[in-house]
């Protein structure tokens, strides 16, 4: 599936859950599709898990 689909599918199923469950349904929905983009891209090793922990420390790598 391209990511245009995966984006709309996504948006869809964002607005399903505004609709049925109001603001904080979306919320929570979003909150949880974002953890699971999260999971997806450390699992298929596009996102450097030591990388993403130097970030949310404030460390640099260069001087």
């Amino acid at each position: 599936m391209s990511a245009t689909a995966t984006g709309a599918v996504v948006g869809a199923l964002l607005a399903l859950a505004a609709l049925m469950f109001g603001f904080w349904g979306f919320l929570l929905a979003a909150l949880f599709a974002g953890v699971g983009a999260l999971i997806g891209r450390i699992m298929s090793g596009k996102l450097d898990v030591r990388g993403l922990a130097d970030v949310v420390s404030g460390r640099r790598t260069s001087r």
